[in-house]
Parts: C-alpha cells; structure tokens; sequence
C-alpha cells in the first residue's frame, strides 16, 4: 500500500487515519478517500461488526477502544450505531463493506474510492 509506507509518516499516524476513517464510516455509512487507505479501513470496519456481533462487554470495550468520536456522534453514540449495524448483519457471515472504484482525482491522480456498508 502506497500511503502505509509513505515516508515521514509514523505508525501513529497511520492508525490514527484508520481509527478515524472506521468512525466515520460507522457514522456516515460511507466515506470516500483514497482506494489504498479505504482497502485498508475496509479490514477494520468488518472487524468492528463482528466484534459487535458477540455483543459481550470485551466486545463493547474493544469497540469503545478503537473509535474516535467524530462530528455528529461521540463514542457511546456510535457504540450504539454499532449495535445497530450489527443486528442488521446478525445472519450474515461477513463482507459488511464494499469499495466501489471512482477513478483518480485530478490534482494528484490519486486513485478514489468511495467504502460503504452493503
């Protein structure tokens, strides 16, 4: 992945994109960013609902560990939304997200995408 390895970027850094996209994906429903970091928030994202699954209080805390809060939502909130998402997806195996391709940005011809839950 082009931007994980991104020179003068730390691991820090790193997580802290993925933790911030997954809540907002979990906020919004979709979010569009660039195709490697939404591929790499994807993993993340499915991880997340079936952690919600098992709706136990490990799950919650982990959950509660991960997100950030975002705009809308704080972290109780989206905990909630979680729960939500969960019981929709409650017989479903896996593949909660999907990436749809939209081509590459014009500034830096970037390729984007746009992760939303199926």
């Amino acid at each position: 992945m082009s931007y994980v390895n991104k020179p003068g970027k730390t691991s820090a850094w790193r997580q802290m994109v993925v933790r911030q996209q997954v809540s907002d994906m979990i906020a919004y429903g979709k979010i569009q960013t660039t195709f490697t970091k939404a591929k790499e928030t994807q993993k993340h994202v499915d991880k997340i609902i079936t952690l919600a699954k098992k709706n136990t209080l490990d799950s919650k805390r982990r959950i509660l560990s991960i997100i950030k809060p975002t705009k809308s939502l704080d972290k109780q909130g989206l905990l909630k939304k979680v729960e939500e998402i969960a019981k929709k997806y409650s017989q479903r195996k896996g593949g909660y997200t999907r990436v749809l391709r939209l081509g590459r940005r014009p500034g830096d011809r970037t390729e984007v995408a746009i992760l939303e839950l199926v």
